[in-house]
């Protein structure tokens, strides 16, 4: 018996075919082989499912290649900072700061009045300090590298004591333990899932711990039997040990926005305020910015990261530190932050404007009485 793959036609021959051809005069001749290749593998599987018009059964898939995987969409899922969707869209004079270094050359790290070599974060570190009230910063790709870094720079090869209830999973599957293993420190768990004392602490450290790690819940809440010591509590018992303390806030709350009924995270202002060696938090959440893993505090453990190897191995792009510089500037002016920042902006929206809103909204989804579409405002 004759074997129907045999029959099946090369890609050479199907390169020749008119609607192959003029596939092939629209898209990148790569994509339509690629494409073609799949649907013989396919029909070898099953000679009896091998298409007629093999550009008419590849033409999606060429198609489909050629969209790009990033693409805009409407957020309409209700959540402002959402993870799958790009978490926080950038304010106007950020996306602008971006197109203007990525369109050219820039002053990455030129020096204009000197003409010397610059130091990339320059900029961005002085308005982080300022901003933050703290000592100097420093900035990388993302908040998991900032933590690792720090881990990396001021406890490598030490046992870093945190709480059991502060042991997250911070999205994606990483874990801080992972985390924390990943940077060369030893995790020394300390307290209960629900309740950590500053004893505990202490205990850690008299047993030699080498340095503290303060984590915000930022995606769940603890409720009822619960005790976890402040911030600032613990901050001051590994100063007075001689041991750095990291707090890793999450998101990056700058502004106040208390009158908005909107409470619960920790602003990096007040973080600081607490002590802590080093506060870790994102760009690109409640700070409103581009992807950035931020570390603000006490000079000489910021210089530390600096010096770090792991800093270059993470360190951020032109188009992320424009980007989050323009972003930061806004600060400079809390009422601007809030107007020009889009996630600031939605999220403090009064209750009348979003009832108007979502008034248009539901009369832009077609006529009343289409059975396909159920609104409701509430």
């Amino acid at each position: 018996m004759t074997d129907p793959r045999r029959a099946l036609p090369s890609v050479d021959r199907l390169l020749a075919d008119p609607g192959i051809a003029a596939l092939l005069r629209t898209n990148p001749r790569s994509s339509v082989v690629a494409a073609l290749r799949d649907a013989l593998a396919a029909a070898r599987l099953d000679p009896a499912a091998a298409p007629d018009d093999w550009a008419a059964a590849i033409a999606p898939r060429v198609l489909a290649a050629a969209a790009p995987a990033i693409r805009p969409v409407l957020n309409a899922t209700g959540v402002v900072l959402h993870t799958n969707l790009g978490r926080a869209p950038l304010a106007p004079a950020a996306l602008r700061a971006i197109v203007e270094a990525a369109a050219g050359y820039a002053t990455v790290e030129l020096d204009l009045a000197s003409g010397q070599r610059g130091d990339r974060q320059d900029d961005v570190a002085r308005l982080l300090a300022r901003l933050t009230e703290a000592e100097d910063a420093a900035v990388v790709n993302n908040a998991a590298a900032a933590l690792v870094l720090a881990l990396d720079a001021l406890a490598a090869g030490g046992a870093v004591a945190i709480s059991r209830g502060e042991l997250v999973e911070i999205g994606g599957s990483f874990r801080i333990p992972d985390i924390l293993r990943k940077s060369g420190a030893r995790l020394h768990e300390v307290g209960t899932t629900n309740r950590t004392h500053l004893d505990d602490y202490r205990s850690a450290i008299d047993g030699g711990a080498a340095a503290v790690l303060i984590v915000h819940r930022s995606n769940f809440e603890q409720r009822g039997f619960v005790a976890t010591p402040a911030p600032a509590d613990v901050a001051a018992l590994a100063r007075a040990a001689g041991i750095p303390c990291l707090y890793d806030v999450g998101s990056g709350l700058l502004a106040d926005l208390t009158d908005a009924g909107l409470t619960g995270e920790p602003r990096v202002t007040d973080a600081v305020a607490t002590g802590a060696d080093i506060v870790i938090f994102s760009g690109d959440k409640l700070l409103g910015g581009p992807q950035a893993g931020c570390l603000v505090g006490r000079a000489a453990p910021i210089a530390a990261c600096r010096a770090s190897p792991f800093a270059r191995a993470a360190r951020a792009d032109k188009l992320t530190l424009a980007g989050l510089a323009a972003t930061l500037r806004l600060y400079e002016d809390p009422a601007a932050a809030r107007r020009d920042t889009p996630g600031l902006a939605m999220l403090t929206r009064p209750p009348g404007e979003l009832s108007r809103r979502a008034e248009l909204l539901a009369g832009a989804c077609g006529p009343p009485g289409n059975p396909r579409v159920e609104r409701r405002v509430s």
